[in-house]
């Protein structure tokens, strides 16, 4: 499956920026991360081409960790002062307590093993940390073909996504429904 979902994501790489779903709700995510806290280590999992780390202010440590080599070139070449590497979810390439805030957009549904990134999560949140996710509540129209699974079940509601992760040593404190164009997303802010 990582394999599967590697080439995908290599093969959106060129035109990931152009969808306004992906820019609206990277923004929206980035802004909630600066607020809470400035200047801090941010650390986005399943970066992509970086929109949400693009869209800090520059005051911080921006980090990004991604599976597709494709999508993290866009993300070099679109910001080259970023902190990117290429590794898994469910294993962070940092050492605990080292991050202020974790932000993980449209991610978690294709995650394998969700509950080891969620630990992943808590294991490098300093103590007080937050995290900040959106997941589809609703999609819109189809994307293009996936040739891998998809879960978007398991975190369509803030009860869902809350027990999952409790699970791992979080604790959800707010969530919101965000609509962009045909998709709906659920907001969540979990702390450690």
């Amino acid at each position: 499956m990582t394999h599967a979902v590697r080439r995908h994501y290599d093969d959106r790489a060129p035109t990931y920026d152009d969808n306004p779903m992906h820019r609206g709700i990277a923004a929206e995510v980035a802004g909630l991360a600066a607020d809470a806290s400035p200047g801090g280590v941010v650390l986005d999992v399943g970066t992509g081409t970086a929109l949400v780390l693009r869209a800090l202010p520059t005051g911080g440590r921006r980090v990004g960790i991604d599976l597709s080599p494709g999508m993290l070139a866009r993300a070099r070449a679109a910001d080259p002062t970023l902190l990117l590497a290429r590794a898994d979810a469910t294993r962070l390439p940092l050492p605990d307590a080292s991050v202020d805030v974790v932000t993980c957009v449209t991610v978690l549904h294709l995650l394998p093993d969700p509950a080891a990134a969620l630990a992943e999560w808590r294991r490098v949140l300093r103590p007080g940390g937050v995290a900040f996710t959106a997941t589809f509540v609703a999609a819109g129209a189809p994307g293009p073909r996936q040739d891998f699974p998809r879960d978007h079940d398991s975190f369509r509601t803030p009860e869902l996504l809350g027990a999952r992760a409790e699970a791992a040593g979080l604790r959800l404190t707010a969530s919101h429904r965000s609509d962009h164009g045909l998709d709906t997303l659920l907001v969540c802010r979990l702390e450690r």
